[in-house]
């Protein structure tokens, strides 16, 4: 299946949800959605699924404009936030349905694969009312699975589920969009989730498509500071500076040594003012090691996973450090930041990117 959105926008009343966007998902792979609540995701799914009709614009699917089409006339499967199934019908029942209207053979066989690759193979003879919301969740994305619609739409549908089944999933589902040929759209909130995705990455805030492209690309190089905001958890560092003759001169604090291209011109100016951005895992602990240090004070140390996440107030502002392991730190104790210059961004007065770790300049 090939779809493209062309000149989609959607206003309701005064309000604008989707401003002008072109975007034509890759068949084969996943394309991930990303973006706060109400950037304008599940906006954007329902107008493909045909819930809802465009202000202006074409869904074009192998060439002939669906808009207007009755979603019941489209082959599409989506899977919202809030699971759907068939109350009066098992778990087996409602992952069977759609094999049964395809008049598909082997159909126990293929049940009780999906049900074991969601976990949900020890609950196929009870009924949804008998199961966790968790639980609910993964039969509505069995059954979706199980109906191989050209087009699949998922709307954060691993939101409701713990941490750890959401990893084990994650890899699964993965596996599950490879091996097939469906457009899988995928909308979350996590970048950690669309990093995690891979394939193809929309970057949606406030309605607008601020990027789109491979999920790496987008991430190593975020066009705009907006894009960087949405694709970093926790959020990128922020820091003001000044263009210097060396590199660029944080406010209140030490020069950095940017690298720059071979290419003489430059869009950058002596004096010229910049944001310069750090991601959190671009941070570690000094620990004697050369090159930029900014000495600070611990004012939050956060646990999640096998990582820690140390707050510290420093001289150029507050920052907030990755690191790597499970470590103890006193709060109100003081901590040395130790940040490598070659793994800074930096940003222009418009917010657009100029710089980027390992890329040199943009021109």
């Amino acid at each position: 299946m090939k779809l493209s959105l062309e000149g989609i926008s959607k206003r309701v009343g005064a309000e604008t949800w989707l401003h002008s966007m072109d975007i034509a998902p890759r068949s084969g792979a996943v394309t991930v959605l990303l973006g706060a609540t109400q950037a304008g995701k599940t906006s954007l799914m329902r107008i493909m699924a045909g819930l809802d009709v465009p202000t202006s614009g074409r869904v074009v699917v192998d060439g002939t404009n669906v808009v207007g089409m009755p979603v019941r006339e489209r082959n599409v499967a989506m899977v919202y936030q809030q699971f759907i199934n068939y109350p009066s019908f098992t778990v087996r029942d409602n992952i069977a349905s759609p094999l049964k209207l395809r008049g598909e053979k082997n159909v126990d066989a293929r049940v009780r694969e999906l049900a074991d690759k969601l976990h949900i193979d020890m609950f196929l003879d009870r009924l949804p009312a008998e199961l966790s919301g968790g639980q609910q969740q993964r039969v509505a994305l069995a059954r979706a699975l199980a109906k191989n619609a050209p087009l699949m739409l998922l709307d954060e549908p691993l939101v409701n589920l713990d941490y750890k089944l959401r990893e084990e999933l994650r890899d699964e589902l993965t596996a599950l969009f490879a091996a097939g040929d469906s457009t899988v759209i995928y909308a979350t909130t996590e970048p950690g989730e669309a990093l995690l995705l891979g394939g193809y990455t929309a970057v949606l805030d406030g309605g607008e498509l601020l990027q789109y492209g491979p999920t790496a690309e987008v991430f190593h190089r975020p066009q705009s500071l907006r894009v960087a905001k949405a694709f970093s958890d926790p959020p990128m560092n922020l820091l003001p500076a000044a263009v210097s003759r060396d590199g660029v001169q944080l406010s209140q604090g030490p020069l950095l040594a940017v690298p720059a291209d071979a290419d003489e011109s430059t869009l950058l100016r002596f004096g010229q003012p910049v944001t310069v951005g750090i991601r959190a895992s671009a941070l570690g602990l000094a620990q004697g090691r050369a090159g930029v240090v900014l000495p600070g004070r611990v004012e939050l140390a956060e646990i999640s996973g096998s990582d820690t996440y140390v707050h510290a107030s420093t001289a150029v502002g507050e920052l907030v450090a990755q690191l790597t392991g499970v470590q103890r730190f006193e709060l109100g104790s003081q901590v040395s930041l130790f940040v490598d210059p070659a793994q800074v961004y930096l940003f222009d007065q418009t917010g657009a990117l100029v710089h980027a770790p390992g890329r040199g300049r943009v021109h």
